[in-house]
C-alpha cells in the first residue's frame, strides 16, 4: 500500500495512456495489413530476428516486415505501461486493471502467433487468426479506454432494454462480417509474400472459385449488417428509445456505405493492393464505431431498481 501511495497515478494520466494504447493497437492492425499487401510477409524469413540479425538488411520487404515488428515492440511497451499504471491508479478500480492486464498478454500472444505464422509460410489459417486476435485485443483496448473515461455512476443507466440489446446484437453480426472478410482476403491474390521463391498457400474452400464464393458471402453479410444498423437506428428513435447510441450508428451506416463502394471498386479493378488496404483500414474504423455505439448505449438499469423508481 505504501508503494501505491508513493507512485500514485491520477485518473487523467491513466486515461491518457489507455487512449495511447488504443491508438497504437489500431495502428498495428493497419501496418500489419500493409505488410501483407506489399508482399512483405516473408521479408524476414526467420523470427524474432531478421536474416539472423537484430537489424533488417537493406531490402524493401525486409525493412517493411521488420519495421512492423519494431512497432509491435512499442505497442507492447505501451500495453505494459497501461497494466502497471492501472495497479497504481488512485482510486484503484479492479475492472480497469483486469482489462489493462489483457493488453500485454494479448500482445505477447500476437508475437508468438506471428512467429508461427512466418514459420508456417503464411498459412491462411494462421494469417486469419493473427488478424482476428488483433481485433479482439482492440476490443479490450477500447473497453479499457471507454471505462477509464467515466467514473462509476457518472453515466445514467439506460432503461430502454430493447434499444440497448438491439445495439449489442450488432456485435455478432459485425464480427461475422469481418471474419468472412478476412477469409475473402485469405483466398485472394495478396498472399503476403513476393520474390521469396516460396509458394504461399491460399484459402481453398470451393476450389478455383473460392475467392468469388467468399466475396459474395462477405457482400451479403455486409448488406445484412447495414440493414440491421438501419433497423436499430429506427428502434432507438422511437419514443423512449436510448438515443445516446444513435450518433455512432449513423457513422457506422456511413462507413458501411463507403465500404460497399470501395469493395465493389476493388473487385472490378482486380483487387489492387492499395484499395484492399483502404478496405481493411475502413473496417478497423468501422469496428471501433460499433464499439463506440455499444459503449454509448450504456449499461442497463436493473429491473428491480427500475421498478422501485417507477
Amino acid at each position: 500500500m505504501r508503494l501505491r501511495d508513493r507512485f500514485e497515478v491520477s485518473p487523467s494520466r491513466f486515461r491518457l495512456v489507455t487512449r495511447l494504447a488504443l491508438a497504437s493497437l489500431a495502428l498495428i492492425v493497419l501496418t500489419g495489413a500493409a505488410v501483407r499487401l506489399t508482399g512483405s510477409g516473408l521479408g524476414c524469413p526467420d523470427w524474432p530476428k531478421c536474416f539472423g540479425g537484430v537489424v533488417a538488411p537493406a531490402r524493401t520487404h525486409a525493412v517493411i516486415e521488420y519495421s512492423n515488428r519494431v512497432l509491435s515492440g512499442f505497442v507492447g511497451l505501451v500495453a505494459i505501461a497501461a497494466a502497471i499504471m492501472g495497479w497504481f491508479r488512485k482510486p484503484y478500480r479492479r475492472e480497469l486493471e483486469i482489462l489493462a492486464v489483457i493488453l500485454p498478454l494479448g500482445v505477447v500472444a500476437q508475437a508468438v502467433l506471428g512467429g508461427f505464422t512466418v514459420r508456417s509460410g503464411l498459412e491462411p489459417g494462421y494469417v486469419m487468426a493473427h488478424y482476428i486476435l488483433s481485433m479482439l485485443i482492440l476490443d479490450a483496448a477500447f473497453a479499457l479506454a471507454w471505462c477509464a473515461t467515466f467514473e462509476p455512476g457518472a453515466r445514467t443507466r439506460a432503461t430502454d432494454r430493447l434499444g440497448v440489446w438491439s445495439v449489442r446484437a450488432l456485435i455478432p453480426i459485425g464480427a461475422t462480417t469481418v471474419m468472412v472478410g478476412t477469409a475473402a482476403t485469405a483466398a485472394g491474390p495478396h498472399a503476403g509474400a513476393s520474390g521469396t521463391g516460396e509458394i504461399v498457400p491460399r484459402l481453398d474452400i470451393a476450389g478455383h472459385d473460392t475467392l468469388r464464393w467468399m466475396v459474395q458471402r462477405h457482400g451479403v453479410l455486409a448488406v445484412c449488417f447495414g440493414l440491421a444498423v438501419l433497423v436499430v437506428i429506427f428502434i432507438l428513435r422511437r419514443p423512449g428509445g436510448e438515443r445516446r447510441a444513435q450518433k455512432p450508428l449513423v457513422y457506422v451506416l456511413g462507413l458501411l456505405t463507403l465500404q460497399g463502394i470501395v469493395g465493389i471498386s476493388q473487385w472490378f479493378l482486380k483487387l489492387p493492393s492499395q484499395l484492399v488496404w483502404v478496405h481493411v483500414s475502413l473496417a478497423v474504423i468501422l469496428w471501433l464505431c460499433v464499439l463506440w455505439a455499444v459503449g454509448s448505449a450504456g449499461l442497463l438499469e436493473s429491473e428491480g431498481r427500475s421498478a422501485i423508481t417507477e
